[in-house]
């Protein structure tokens, strides 16, 4: 929402805080900056109570104070949409139109039209490379479009982790053609394209674990946060959920010492990240499946990393603390049972229609209560991806400046 942040930023620099000045109560007294009298002569701002509203209410007043424009929405919703402005003719016809409750049709039914163009196909298959960072090569661009098809066919958003079939689509900017992935290994649509796979390869497959965090959960590492913190006799406690032992380390059979407190306590991310990375472990550095763990370590001569580098005996891989998985099949399925990914695929559209930068690398959150509506209307539709981008972009939030 970056329109309202704006709004309320300016609504900041307009309204300081209560401060003194001449009264307005019979002289020689103080008054706030809201034009309130509030303190006798003598009196001082902290000895009387200012009748001034709250930064949050002056903001709150800004926020409610906003009306409609479907003709700025118009040509907002349109370069987003189709990459250029509206036409007269449509402009006229949201202008013309007898009162809000008819623009407000004219509106919904020009973005509807929107949806069908040509041009949309285009700007959400360049959504959907922002969004995964990936692109620009017939391997990279797969997963956006398998996305991208999904969005124009009005598919569900939960086939980017569960499809089983059809997950490396081509499109060649007008129309989009299944594929099939020919990688090998099972299939779980975008978890396990090559394309994503081979441009997040790295030691340990953290890379690739990470882009499944923080493109689909929409937040950084750690995943999974305690409320009861527990002293692991480092510098700071250990804040994860799962039980610190249940990570390898140099005293339980791991090369590498995912125990290490000498500074931070890398535990708190890796109790989750170790449990999900084995999973993409079996591809090798060109995106191939493999039968037997194939990505490097760190260490000297990076060697092929092995399991007990990950996790103890005993223990399996997981997606959360108490959700194992056993293989990326089972991973998507558990993502599709995952609130926070159900949440993150609406803030991500969300985040488009409302002009702001990525969620995780900028900080651009979009709070739950904000998006409840959304969310609770993409679950009941069965995570439709076209329903979604209609009811952002027709959104109150939206029209509204």
């Amino acid at each position: 929402m970056q329109r309202i942040s704006v709004l309320l930023f300016a609504a900041a620099l307009a309204a300081p805080a209560c401060s003194t000045g001449d009264g307005g109560n019979g002289g020689g007294g103080t008054s706030d900056t809201c034009g309130n009298a509030v303190c006798d002569t003598g009196e001082t701002e902290a000895s009387c109570p200012a009748d001034c509203a709250s930064a949050g209410d002056q903001w709150d007043q800004q926020f409610n104070g906003r009306t409609v424009d479907y003709n700025a929405a118009l040509k907002i919703a349109s370069l987003r949409l189709t990459g250029k402005l509206p036409t007269m003719a449509d402009i006229n016809s949201i202008a013309t139109a007898a009162d809000d409750t008819a623009r407000k049709t004219v509106y919904n039914g020009l973005v509807k039209a929107m949806l069908e163009t040509p041009e949309f196909k285009t700007q959400i298959f360049s959504f959907w490379k922002d969004t995964f960072k990936q692109g620009d090569s017939a391997l990279l661009d797969t997963a956006p479009a398998f996305a991208a098809m999904l969005t124009v066919n009005n598919g569900s958003y939960m086939d980017l982790f569960t499809a089983s079939s059809g997950n490396c689509p081509t499109f060649d900017g007008t129309t989009f053609t299944a594929a099939e992935c020919a990688n090998g290994g099972p299939k779980a649509g975008v978890l396990t394209n090559p394309g994503v796979m081979t441009q997040f390869n790295s030691n340990f497959a953290f890379r690739r674990t990470r882009w499944v965090q923080e493109t689909f959960v929409c937040t950084a590492f750690p995943a999974e946060v305690s409320t009861t913190p527990v002293d692991v006799g480092g510098g700071s406690p250990y804040t994860g959920v799962w039980p610190f032992a249940s990570i390898a380390g140099k005293d339980n059979g791991g090369r590498v010492d995912f125990h290490d407190v000498s500074g931070s306590i890398c535990a708190n991310c890796h109790t989750s990240i170790n449990h999900i990375a084995p999973l993409f472990a079996y591809y090798d550095a060109n995106g191939m499946y493999q039968t037997t763990i194939s990505v490097t370590t760190p260490l000297d001569g990076a060697p092929l990393a092995k399991m007990t580098d990950y996790v103890p005996a005993g223990e399996t891989t997981a997606w959360r603390y108490q959700v194992p998985v056993a293989d990326i099949p089972a991973l998507g399925q558990a993502m599709k049972n995952d609130p926070q990914v159900e949440a993150c695929g609406v803030a991500r559209i969300w985040n488009w229609a409302l002009g702001k930068t990525d969620i995780v690398d900028t900080l651009q959150v979009v709070p739950s209560d904000t998006i409840k509506d959304q969310i609770a209307a993409f679950h009941a539709s069965g995570w439709t991806l076209k329903d979604l981008v209609l009811a952002v972009y027709t959104s109150d939030d939206f029209v509204k400046f």
